[in-house]
């Protein structure tokens, strides 16, 4: 078995980075220009939310008078703040200035890689689960594994994009300038815009972080607070936005996360282990059809991962919807000609895979200690984002689309892999061997494949002048996991169409949300 040295050492630098400070986070994208949006789109606050009922669900106060004393105040912050600025705290300033949306973004891909290491067993052979009502207990909760990295990147950037939909609303209603448009004696240090300053976009993003990543890391609470005060700080050395425009969309952002965390308490995910009766029945219950069960590979046997994941609550359509028309049809017979043929297919692979398939294979790997299959399509999406030169609300509306789209797929993958319970090719035929990290699941369908599908045709969708090579790198990923020997073709190419559909869901939701 190979074991992608790279990129584990890439993700453990990123771990490190997370935990140690806040700085120097992602050294790759250290030098992205300040967002300089090239549209402001002012009218977001008419835009579909995802959980909001409406804009104002939350109310926000109006501010106070820019005449009054309080204002005035407030600016001499700004004022004291740039007359004393550090080196370090014009590095920092500089850092955030690239986007609340993609800022944080990235710090999730971190955490995510940091906590995407499954439990060692325990002496007597059992394996210990992460608690979340137990968060510090040995082991540490989460296990960030795929299922549960899309989950927490779809909240997030649902929670994101409902808070941002508020504030865009708001902002237009009060209608208050950035404090350099108020007072020509104030120095702006980032790219000026005509967007109303109040509340703060990046101080709603910073309210929203907060409460969600209580949610789903919950041992990074102090240094999340510490990145959140620095981002705060930020704004207003910068001169875009005085304490009060940042206490509001603090406010703002933590009312808004509540509803998703209470969503997300409610979504089944807490279940998805499930029960040693429930993981023996599903052996059972394939063996009595006459088709071979999946069972583990590790020894000692390690409970599939997430066995009840498929049975979370969706975003894009409803669980009957799952069923009836997402869910791929069965996988060939185990003891079908059709089968054998696809073993043979994979015992090729796993003896005679060129430099370059082999290449394919640990670019797409995302195994352990690294931010995720669906991690990899939030950094393709971030890095083509920038260059678009998006809103904050228009960043966080396409992020949410892309990880609402990849959760499902998570969910209609796991329904499959655990409805079909078939086994993977080096169960079948010990003289397969993996050029890659085997995972401890079924095989059908393939989850690099169904994420990379609905990634693919939402991003088209969002892009499209990159929608050819969005599909180009589905492909590739998906077909990265039989170059790797633990998929069938089955598996790939159903998981891609799987994707597509799903992705198709994401993309009728972008055209009725009012923001093209």
């Amino acid at each position: 078995m190979y074991i992608n040295i790279k990129q584990i050492t890439a993700a453990v630098l990123i771990c490190v980075t997370v935990v140690s400070c806040s700085k120097e986070i992602a050294e790759r994208t250290k030098n992205t220009p300040a967002l300089n949006p090239a549209n402001i789109d002012l009218n977001a606050g008419t835009w579909k939310p995802v959980l909001l009922s409406a804009p104002d669900e939350f109310a926000v106060a109006a501010p106070g008078a820019a005449s009054g004393p309080g204002y005035t105040a407030e600016l001499n912050e700004i004022k004291g703040y740039q007359k004393s600025m550090t080196g370090v705290q014009k590095e920092r300033l500089n850092y955030w200035s690239a986007g609340a949306v993609f800022r944080w973004n990235e710090i999730m891909r971190g955490l995510v890689a940091k906590y995407n290491l499954p439990p060692f067993q325990n002496p007597d052979g059992t394996y210990p689960v992460p608690d979340a009502n137990n968060p510090f207990n040995n082991p540490q909760f989460p296990f960030a594994n795929p299922p549960y990295a899309s989950r927490a990147y779809a909240y997030v950037s649902a929670a994101q994009y409902d808070a941002l939909v508020a504030a865009w609303h708001y902002k237009k209603l009060y209608n208050r300038s950035a404090p350099y448009k108020i007072n020509n004696t104030i120095t702006t240090l980032l790219p000026q815009s005509d967007l109303p300053s109040y509340p703060s976009e990046d101080a709603v993003v910073v309210g929203v972080m907060i409460e969600m990543l209580k949610l789903f890391f919950p041992g990074e609470q102090a240094t999340i607070q510490q990145l959140a005060t620095e981002h705060k700080n930020a704004r207003i050395m910068a001169g875009m936005n005085v304490r009060s425009d940042i206490e509001a969309g603090e406010a703002l952002g933590r009312l808004v996360a509540q509803k998703f965390v209470t969503r997300a308490r409610g979504d089944r995910a807490g279940a998805a282990v499930g029960t040693p009766a429930i993981w023996q029945q599903m052996e059972t219950q394939t063996a009595a059809t006459g088709e071979m069960p999946w069972i583990s590979q590790e020894s000692p046997k390690r409970p599939a991962m997430l066995p009840l994941f498929g049975r979370v609550r969706t975003w894009l359509f409803d669980s009957a919807t799952l069923v009836t028309t997402v869910r791929p049809g069965p996988p060939p017979s185990t003891k079908s000609e059709k089968f054998k043929q696809e073993v043979a297919e994979v015992l090729h692979y796993s003896k005679n895979a060129t430099r370059a398939e082999l290449a394919i294979v640990h670019y797409w790997a995302d195994g352990l200690a690294t931010h995720t299959p669906p991690g990899h399509w939030n950094a393709i999406a971030a890095d083509d984002f920038v260059g678009q030169r998006f809103s904050e609300v228009r960043w966080a509306r396409n992020m949410a689309l892309l990880n609402m789209s990849m959760m499902d797929a998570a969910i209609a993958c796991w329904d499959a892999k655990f409805a079909y319970f078939n086994p993977r090719p080096s169960q079948v035929n010990p003289e397969i061997k993996t050029w890659t990290g085997l995972p401890n699941f079924p095989s059908y369908t393939s989850g690099h494949s169904t994420f990379s599908g609905a990634a693919a045709t939402i991003l088209g969708r969002i892009i499209p002048a990159r929608k050819t090579a969005y599909e180009n790198m589905a492909r590739e990923a998906s077909l990265s996991r039989l170059y790797g020997a633990i998929h069938y073709r089955s598996d790939c190419e159903e998981g891609l169409k799987c994707g597509n559909v799903i992705g198709g869901y994401a993309i009728a939701r972008a055209n009725l949300d009012g923001a093209n």
